[in-house]
């Protein structure tokens, strides 16, 4: 994948939007009418949420993001847009020091709220999750 020149500075690359709902069958059943296919569920113990990566040909990708059977991250946000938000998001980055970095350089604040763990929804890859003071809530692949 290319880098687009007004991300270069800050080695980060578009990768998804994270749409946080309840359940994801009505986010299922609108995403598939919008053309996206839709990936296989996966329970991610490290977040204790279940995710679901939905692709498009021309659209962002999505991931649908939703309670497990214990207290996860999203709990808090459910309560407050108990009809679903898209709440964060993600970013590639082949090097996450130098995003870090190059986010403080161009006058950003990123506060970690999520140190990199790996992702089973991303073959074992690490995430992290940074609240960009001004911007909202990232998630970082590396």
């Amino acid at each position: 994948m290319s880098r687009p020149a007004s991300l270069s500075s800050l080695h980060l690359v578009f990768h998804h939007l994270g749409l946080a709902v309840r359940q994801p069958q009505e986010a299922e059943i609108f995403l598939s009418a919008m053309g996206y296919r839709m990936g296989e569920a996966v329970l991610d113990p490290g977040q204790n949420v279940h995710l679901k990566m939905c692709a498009h040909d021309t659209e962002p990708d999505v991931e649908i993001i939703w309670p497990s059977d214990t207290r996860g991250p999203i709990d808090g946000l459910m309560q407050r847009h108990p009809a679903g938000i898209v709440y964060h998001v993600c970013y590639v980055s082949d090097d996450l020091a130098a995003a870090l970095v190059a986010l403080e350089k161009a006058g950003l604040r990123a506060v970690c709220v999520s140190p990199p763990k790996p992702a089973p929804l991303f073959g074992g890859r690490n995430v992290s999750f940074y609240n960009v003071i001004g911007i909202g809530l990232i998630e970082i692949l590396e």
